[in-house]
């Protein structure tokens, strides 16, 4: 796992970034490249079958391209013998991890795919998805593991 970690100040509603202020003031150190699945895993919220189910959906979303892109693609050309999905074209894989991704998010069901794409794919951190869907504070982490053990379900995940 990558490590970037930043100093930042602890507020009454939370870790805040540091904003050049000397004086007297908590401060934790925070690893910036952590995902917020990543960090609810390490801190043992998760167990090893909803963190994998999640990343299986992270991977599934970033294969088949659902991000913005901002950039133009410079996607490398296929040497015949390289692994991946058997036999399939680049164009194919991407269909396939959309299909997967699409049916991970119904088998999770209506009401928690939000909260999945918010925290797996889009990175937000539980709190920030709490507030953005208007939902009660520390209620995301129960719905999250709700909607992770679907997803487990769905890829067949032990």
């Amino acid at each position: 796992m990558r490590r970037e970690l930043v100093e930042r100040e602890l507020t009454s509603e939370g870790v805040r970034r540091a904003n050049g202020v000397r004086g007297k003031r908590r401060t934790a150190t925070v690893n910036i490249a952590e995902s917020p699945l990543g960090w609810l895993h390490a801190r043992g919220h998760l167990d090893d079958r909803l963190f994998d189910a999640g990343e299986r959906l992270r991977s599934d979303y970033e294969r088949a391209q659902l991000g913005p892109s901002v950039t133009m693609r410079w996607d490398p050309v296929r040497i015949s013998g390289q692994g991946g999905d058997a036999g399939l074209s680049p164009t194919e894989r991407q269909i396939a991890a959309k299909a997967r991704f699409d049916g991970a998010l119904a088998g999770a069901g209506r009401g928690l795919q939000d909260i999945l794409w918010r925290v797996v794919c889009a990175c937000e951190s539980l709190p920030d998805a709490e507030r953005a869907m208007q939902w009660p504070a520390r209620s995301g982490k129960l719905v999250l593991k709700l909607a992770l053990d679907r997803v487990a379900d769905f890829y067949r995940i032990d």
